[in-house]
C-alpha cells in the first residue's frame, strides 16, 4: 500500500470567486472514498441539492467528525450517504489534495476501496453512476479532476479523463 502525499500541492477551484472566510480559514478534513470494482469501473455520486456545488459529480465521502480518522470517518459517511458497510481495515489511504473553494480550504484524504457490503442506497437523494476513464458524467466538480488523472496514470489510460 503506498501512501504518497499531496499535501503541498494546491488546486485552486473558480478562483475568481471571493474566499469566504478569508486567508486565514481553517483547513477542514474530508475523507473520500475511491470505490473500485475487480473490472476497473469506479463510483461517481452527484452532489446533492442544497448542498455548494449541488449537481456536481465527485467520489463520496465527507467531513472527519473530532476525533476520527480518514478510515473511521469515511466508513460512517459511505454508510450514511450510500448505506453500504466498509471495515475500517479495508480502507486504503491513497493520496491528499489541498483544494482552495469559495466556500471552504479543503484537504481531500482521498481513500482506495476495493471491498464493501450492501447495495448502493441513495440516502440524500443524489444519483451514483459507475464509470470508466474517460468518465461521461458531468459537470465534475473541481476536486475530483485530479483523482481521474491519477488513476488515469496508474492504468496507462491516455487522453481526456472525463467530458466537459
Amino acid at each position: 500500500m503506498s501512501h504518497s502525499r499531496k499535501s503541498d500541492s494546491l488546486l485552486i477551484a473558480d478562483a475568481g470567486l471571493t474566499r469566504q472566510g478569508g486567508p486565514d480559514r481553517a483547513v477542514v478534513d474530508v475523507a473520500v472514498g475511491i470505490l473500485l470494482k475487480p473490472n476497473g469501473t469506479f463510483l461517481l455520486t452527484s452532489r446533492p441539492q442544497g448542498k455548494v456545488y449541488a449537481g456536481y459529480w465527485e467520489f463520496p465521502g465527507g467531513k472527519l467528525e473530532a476525533g476520527e480518522s480518514v478510515e473511521q470517518a469515511l466508513a460512517r459517511e459511505l454508510s450514511e450517504e450510500l448505506g453500504i458497510q466498509v471495515a475500517v481495515r479495508d480502507v486504503q489511504l491513497w493520496k491528499q489534495q489541498l483544494v482552495d473553494y469559495p466556500h471552504a480550504l479543503v484537504r481531500l484524504n482521498f481513500c482506495k476501496i476495493f471491498n464493501w457490503e450492501g447495495e448502493l442506497q441513495m440516502r440524500e437523494q443524489q444519483e451514483a453512476a459507475w464509470q470508466t476513464l474517460p468518465a461521461m458524467v458531468q459537470p465534475v466538480l473541481p476536486g475530483t479532476v485530479p483523482v481521474l488523472a491519477w488513476l488515469a496514470e496508474e492504468s496507462g489510460f491516455v487522453g481526456a479523463t472525463h467530458t466537459v
